[in-house]
């Protein structure tokens, strides 16, 4: 039961990072963002490359970071720029890295070997032997407490006002002398570059990467942000970020439930969607009897 409990924090703190760069573009800029497909298995390609090349492995994380924050420009730059539907640029940009993640990678599917160094087996030597069980648990948790809290500061500050407002009120940032094309291209940047982030964990942590790895994390990122989002709406000392982090871990003891009751290890992108469809169900439910918004507006 332990194992069950450890796996399922793991993998929620891994896409919790994931999660809050989805919150990022789909809720703080309203921007439809599928390239989140091919940002997650980006960041894992950057780590396969790097680890075959006897790097250090949390240098690939930073490496991941600025991949994804150049995919998100490129997106943002599509829309700001060359005048292209958000929805499409998504699409375009998500279909591109699915070919450029192939040529970093190599392969379609990549392991990493087990005589490669990463995060975990470089920090786990340092424990002692009845800690070194959740030497992987503390790391995640690590990385995203990190994560959480630099994004937290970040959005008090001036330029991480102009990006909580350039979503909902454009005509604000205008005013104030700035131009809102840009900090839709750094929002987009930032929220690509934690979803990389997120890949290149994972990686780590399943020792592989595939090309198709990514299918569905938009769909995680947005069932995680509305199940946290709506569930701690009224418990404003909560950070909107602990919420979608939470959401995710909600989600994936879901998914794991659903797996449990004898669905096959194919069947993961059924229960994806299926959960999506009850967690948009429940919303829709709950925006009817409160009046007001499933979602959480609040940064």
């Amino acid at each position: 039961m332990v194992g069950i409990v450890t796996s399922i924090l793991e993998q929620g703190f891994i896409y919790g990072v994931m999660a809050v760069g989805v919150y990022i573009s789909y809720k703080i800029l309203d921007f439809p963002d599928l390239s989140v497909d091919g940002t997650f298995p980006l960041g894992a390609a950057l780590c396969i490359t790097v680890s075959a090349a006897g790097i250090d492995p949390w240098l690939s994380l930073i490496l991941a970071f600025l991949s994804g924050c150049a995919a998100g420009a490129f997106t943002g730059f599509l829309n700001v720029g060359l005048k292209i539907k958000n929805l499409l640029c998504g699409i375009l940009t998500m279909t591109a890295l699915y070919s450029i993640n192939y040529r970093i990678a190599g392969s379609s599917t990549v392991f990493i070997s087990m005589t490669d160094n990463t995060i975990f087996s470089s920090f786990s030597s340092m424990l002692p032997a009845h800690i070194n069980l959740y030497s992987k648990l503390i790391i995640m948790f690590f990385i995203t407490i990190v994560s959480k809290l630099l994004l937290d500061w970040y959005l008090r500050t001036k330029s991480g006002f102009l990006l909580r407002s350039v979503g909902d009120n454009e005509s604000l940032v205008v005013t104030l002398g700035k131009n809102p094309g840009n900090i839709k291209i750094l929002g987009l940047a930032i929220s690509n570059g934690l979803v990389a982030l997120a890949g290149a964990v994972n990686c780590q942590y399943t020792r592989q990467f595939s090309v198709g790895g990514g299918t569905g994390t938009v769909v995680m990122g947005l069932a995680a942000v509305i199940i946290g989002a709506t569930i701690f709406k009224k418990m404003r000392f909560l950070k909107i970020t602990t919420s979608v982090i939470i959401g995710m871990i909600i989600y994936k003891t879901l998914t794991y439930a659903a797996i449990a009751s004898g669905l096959i290890a194919t069947d993961t992108n059924l229960v994806i969607t299926v959960l999506f469809i009850v967690i948009l169900i429940i919303n829709n439910i709950l925006f009817k009897r409160d009046k007001g918004i499933g979602v959480r507006p609040d940064a």
